[in-house]
Order: C-alpha cells, then structure tokens, then sequence
C-alpha cells in the first residue's frame, strides 16, 4: 500500500493559513531537544575563555539560559501557529565543544495534545542569540548555526529518539 503524499498542516482545504486544531489529539508526555552552536574567531574564543565567559553586561552564560528560557514560555507570541502550551520543563546546557564553539542544547518537556519542538528550537535559537549580544562588541564575525531539532518523542512520530 502506498503511503499517502505528506501536506502541510498549517494550511486550510483553500491554502489559507490555519492554526492546525489539536482538539481530537489525546494527551501525552512530550518532549523535544533541539540544538544551535556559536562559532567565535579564535582570537575571541581565547578572551572569553580567559575571562569564564563573564562580560561586562553580566554571566554570557547564565544570562543566555535564562533568556532561552523565557523564549521556550513565550514561543506561541513568536511564531504565529504555535499552540500556548502549559511547560512542565525546559533544561539549557551551554558548554565548549572545540576550542572556538559553544554548543546549546535546549530540551523542553510537557503534557499536551501537541509537541515542542518550536519551543525547543526558539530556546536554544534565543539563547544563541543572547550569546552573539552579549560578544559582539568583541567581533562581528561571531557565526550562529546551524540550529536544528536532534529529537521529540510523544507524538505521532517520534524523531532521533535514542540519539
């Protein structure tokens, strides 16, 4: 049997766009973990390192979890299809991976009809970006990305789980 052509779901019978309705979904647990890096030029790497990654606006790190935190509650007054979704929990861990790279990973988790893969996205995505505000006064070369979903589980589908 052939598998039936994957549409987009935010899209009505005419092609208008449409908030997709979740009321027939049942509610579950999920979760989702998504990723973005932030590549500095070396010499930049090197002074953030020297300095524990502490600016003069403040802790580079701790500000940035906090921001990607608030971006993950917020993520439905960003992105316009995007349900409001009770969140039960949100983890960002920022560290070095290499010499010249901060990793962020952002895992957002909660009992819902729909997932949470775009509150997880805005968070790592926001932190990243807290990170290039609170550095660029050291160099414009600093470079986000890539940003991307490393796994969901709950859903119809579950994706990259056991990554």
């Amino acid at each position: 049997m052939k598998k039936p052509a994957k549409t987009l779901t935010h899209l009505d019978a005419k092609g208008r766009p449409a908030m997709v309705d979740v009321s027939d979904k049942a509610v579950t647990q999920r979760q989702a973990v998504a990723a973005c890096r932030v590549r500095f030029p070396a010499d930049v790497a090197r002074q953030l390192r020297e300095s524990g990654l502490k600016s003069a606006k403040g802790g580079i790190v701790e500000t940035a979890i906090i921001a990607g935190t608030m971006a993950v509650k917020r993520t439905h007054e960003l992105i316009p299809f995007c349900h409001p979704l009770p969140i039960d929990g949100c983890r960002i861990v920022i560290d070095w991976d290499g010499d010249a790279t901060l990793s962020i990973e952002c895992a957002v988790k909660t009992t819902h009809r729909t997932g949470v893969e775009m509150e997880a996205l805005t968070g790592a995505t926001v932190a990243a970006l807290t990170v290039y505000d609170m550095c660029k006064a050291l160099s414009h070369r600093i470079v986000l990305g890539p940003a991307k979903l490393l796994g969901k589980q709950g859903g119809r589908r579950d994706f990259g789980v056991g990554r």
